[in-house]
């Protein structure tokens, strides 16, 4: 644990002259407010305030005055800015004037999630493989789809023209502090993977926030714009980001169990049935744009059906075949947009109603065929995920868990934000519509 004594030090020895007082909003926007190294004793003192309506989107004008409570043990100089009067982060948890903490604060709602699971001696581990594009800017700096790269998955130099800032990128998240685990070129042009270790679930949600503002900062050097939505291109893979999960509970791997003759504990079963029976509603959470859905209802390994499998990457819920320590569960539909403590909350909560209550899975699936009819599915027992975020934000606020897991009035306002998101995408008309109707009607 980092004291405030610590920080002040480093502060002074590295001549850290900004400081980024860091938080997310609802829909996992980062946002900070930055001071500088003589304001540092008011910041740690919680004296830092902002408008709270910004924390909401657009979706609460009256928005009270809020603090900024920063977790000492966040602290980090950012590689990529000046060297002399150097710039440091903190992430920061979110509080009302009396102190207490925000209840609709994203970082607070994973943290209600792990101190419920803390109190049954649970441990939560993730460990992210999260995807994203390099595309070039245009002249003027603005982001494009373009690219000259033609890579495959895994595919090395010459064909992977994003090696070196791939390479830039890991060396950066190193000397933050991250462990990665590896990094390789994806399956689409442009698209590549970055996997980090296992870490306790807080870690992991903290580490992906900072993990889109290193690689879009690497990027830009390159000249490069990194985004991490979903389906940017027609007719290519997308960017998920998958989650894979173990539980620890007194020191051991509650998800294995050598006397099975799968090594998969009852738990582990009773963790996926939880996922799967809240996954329609999740979504809002872990797939939270209109484009999420492109990605989801488009194969290329994105899953579409609430299945889960040993083998078949379309599956929402793949088992590894790694046993022991490392024994888990991987989530395959999260997508990198997705704010990480709401997608974990949510998974992890899932996992543990799923635990508590022992609800089955159903029997592993095989291949769903690609011409099996939604009836067929339907007949099989077959659900599959929500096609719209409008259909998503409809299943979230009907499922009385999620309103638990991420409070009644935090889930009104996330799907009226979802809701005027769909409603903004439907009120245009795009250059498919007109191609396809206008010499025709």
């Amino acid at each position: 644990m980092r004291t405030r004594e610590e920080i002040l030090d480093t502060i002074e020895a590295e001549d850290v002259e900004f400081i980024r007082l860091q938080f997310t909003d609802i829909f996992g926007t980062l946002k900070n407010i930055a001071v500088t190294a003589g304001q540092m004793e008011r910041a740690l003192d919680n004296k830092v305030t902002f408008n709270g309506s910004f924390l909401y989107g657009d979706q609460k004008a009256d928005g009270e005055d809020l603090y900024l409570r920063p977790d000492l043990d966040s602290f980090v100089i950012l590689p990529w800015r000046p060297q002399q009067g150097k710039v440091a982060r903190l992430l920061c948890d979110v509080c009302r004037a009396d102190g207490t903490l925000l209840e609709e604060s994203p970082r607070q709602i994973l943290k209600r999630t792990l101190n419920r699971a803390a109190e049954k001696g649970y441990t939560f581990y993730v460990h992210p493989e999260c995807e994203f594009f390099l595309f070039h800017t245009d002249e003027n700096g603005i982001p494009t789809t373009v690219t000259h790269d033609q890579a495959g998955y895994m595919d090395i130099a010459p064909l992977d023209l994003g090696e070196n800032a791939r390479r830039d990128m890991v060396l950066t998240l190193e000397e933050m502090g991250f462990q990665v685990e590896s990094s390789h070129h994806e399956k689409a042009p442009a698209q590549h993977e970055i996997d980090f270790a296992f870490a306790k679930a807080m870690e992991t949600a903290d580490q992906i926030v900072t993990f889109k503002t290193a690689v879009r900062s690497t990027a830009k050097r390159f000249g490069l714009h990194a985004t991490f939505m979903p389906k940017p291109r027609a007719g290519a893979a997308g960017s998920g980001m998958h989650l894979n999960i173990t539980l620890f509970q007194g020191g051991r791997n509650v998800f294995e169990d050598p006397e099975k003759e799968d090594g998969l504990s009852d738990e582990a079963r009773w963790f996926v049935g939880g996922v799967m029976r809240h996954a329609r509603a999740m979504c809002a959470v872990t797939n939270p744009l209109v484009n999420s859905y492109k990605r989801l209802m488009s194969g290329f390994d994105a899953p579409r059906d609430i299945i889960w499998t040993v083998k078949n990457r379309n599956a929402l819920i793949r088992i590894p075949s790694v046993r022991g320590e490392e024994t888990g569960v991987e989530l395959r539909f999260p997508d990198p947009s997705a704010n990480p403590y709401l997608a974990l909350a949510a998974c992890l909560a899932a996992g543990m109603e799923g635990m508590e209550q022992r609800i089955e899975p159903g029997a592993l699936a095989k291949d769903v065929p690609d011409d099996m009819t939604e009836e067929q599915k339907a007949k099989a027992g077959i659900l599959r995920l929500p096609e719209t975020l409008w259909e998503a934000a409809l299943e979230m606020e009907k499922d009385a868990f999620m309103k638990r897991v991420l409070g009644e009035e935090f889930v009104r306002l996330y799907a009226a934000g979802c809701r005027a998101e769909w409603n903004e995408y439907m009120s245009q008309v795009s250059e498919w519509e007109v191609e396809k109707y206008l010499y025709r009607t």
